[in-house]
């Protein structure tokens, strides 16, 4: 356990860093399953309303830095390509 004053302070942060980065990637993976259940479904309409719903999430967590920048392009480029083929 930390023992300097600064050390506890950066645990602190850390531990408040950590919860909210993993809400932020806990939305945004609830965004991406929203958009996949409704291409399972086969349901068009919902599929793009979704799919225009999870981009900007997607983007979000690239800004905040919990997403690489890359990975974001690829999932939004693998939806919007499984959203086109219904």
């Amino acid at each position: 356990m930390a023992n300097i004053q600064s050390a506890k302070k950066r645990i602190r942060q850390i531990k408040t860093r950590t919860a909210r980065n993993r809400d932020r990637i806990s939305r945004i993976r609830t965004f991406v399953r929203q958009v996949e259940t409704a291409i399972n479904a086969g349901d068009k309409a919902a599929a793009e309303t979704a799919f225009r719903a999870a981009m900007p999430e997607l983007h979000r967590g690239v800004t905040k830095g919990v997403l690489a920048k890359n990975t974001a392009s690829r999932k939004i480029s693998r939806l919007s390509a499984a959203v086109k083929a219904l």
